[in-house]
């Protein structure tokens, strides 16, 4: 079974260093060790950014496309999550926040010792100061 693993991952690293024709050279110029790329794609993964610099560039405008959709998706997600939040419940979870950082600094003042400065300077005083619009 482990004979198998091995030899499975073996073909994976070949057809790995197909698509990264570049490595090939460097270790051929003796740049790099066949055992130092083989370690660094178990670790890294394949999809690493160290192999970029490897990889036969595409034909003109193959991979421009995936990038711009990945950015769109991205933006897409982001503009859309804006959308779905409410400003108030932001604002009141924001307020709760607040008031609980509060709470927890006056605990933990009062375990510290000096519970009296604190307590008399930041009474009522909140962490961060929210105002609605």
């Amino acid at each position: 079974m482990a004979n198998q693993h091995a030899h499975q991952s073996i073909n994976d690293f070949k057809q790995f260093v197909k698509k990264h024709p570049k490595l090939i050279k460097e270790v051929r110029k003796e740049e790099r060790s066949w055992q130092d790329v083989y370690e660094n794609w178990v670790l890294l993964g394949e999809n690493d950014p160290i192999w970029d610099p490897y990889k036969d560039k595409p034909a003109e405008g193959q991979e421009a496309v995936p990038e711009a959709a990945d950015k769109y998706d991205f933006v897409s997600k982001m503009v859309t999550a804006v959308k779905k939040m409410d400003v108030n419940q932001m604002n009141e979870q924001i307020n709760k926040m607040s008031q609980s950082i509060s709470s927890l600094q006056n605990l933990l003042s009062q375990f510290s010792g000096s519970g009296s400065k604190q307590s008399q300077t930041g009474s009522g005083q909140h962490p961060f100061s929210f105002r609605k619009d």
